[in-house]
This record gives structure tokens, C-alpha cells and sequence, in this order.
């Protein structure tokens, strides 16, 4: 098991999940580790599509999150964790966007939903 720095982000949350979820607790935080760093044993890294990974929850824009990869696929990986009694769901991205959607950012996002 690693141990990782992260900095979580109100402005990427702000970006990329629900403003209010329906159950359960968000939170983004980046770290400057590559995915596969962070993800855990056993979890799969996919290429996906910059929409694919970000999926339809968040307000961003997703014509400016299109062309801000242009022909690149972030890498994303999906997994549970239980920590105790408590489950978590983590979607990892890399690269990502920074919180202006100007340039993408080294690093990963984690995504984590705890219920």
C-alpha cells in the first residue's frame, strides 16, 4: 500500500461530480503520483475517452474538456476500497484538467464516493 500526498480541490469537485449527490459524499483530490502509482493491485487501467472518464454527473463543460485532450484518452482506473466499516468507490484520472480547463495537469485525480 502506498502512502500518497493529495490535495483536495473544491473547484474540480465544483466540476466533476454532483452538486448534490442523492446519497453519499464526494470528494476530488489530485496527487502528483502516475495512476499506476496509485491505483490499487489488481485494479484495470483503461484509455478512455476524456467524456467516458468524466462521465455525465458534473456541471463542466464538455466541449472545452473535448478539445482540451484533443486526441489524447486519459488513463482511468475504477475500484472499491473498504476502509473499516465503510466503502469507498474511486475513479482515478490521468492526466486531468486543471480547475480553469485551461492545460491538463501530471498527476491523477481520485475521484472517491463514499456512501
Amino acid at each position: 500500500m502506498f502512502i500518497v500526498l493529495q490535495a483536495c480541490d473544491p473547484r474540480l469537485a465544483a466540476l466533476f461530480v454532483p452538486v448534490r449527490p442523492a446519497a453519499g459524499h464526494y470528494d476530488v483530490c489530485a496527487v502528483p503520483d502516475p495512476i499506476e502509482a496509485v491505483a490499487e493491485r489488481g485494479w484495470t487501467i483503461d484509455r478512455l475517452e476524456p467524456l467516458d472518464a468524466f462521465g455525465a454527473a458534473g456541471s463542466y463543460d464538455r466541449s472545452r474538456v473535448s478539445r482540451l485532450y484533443g486526441g489524447l484518452r486519459p488513463q482511468v482506473a475504477h475500484g472499491w476500497r473498504q476502509r473499516g466499516s465503510r466503502f469507498e468507490s474511486i475513479t482515478l484520472i490521468s492526466p486531468y484538467p486543471d480547475p480553469t480547463l485551461s492545460h491538463l495537469e501530471r498527476g491523477t485525480l481520485q475521484i472517491r464516493w463514499t456512501p
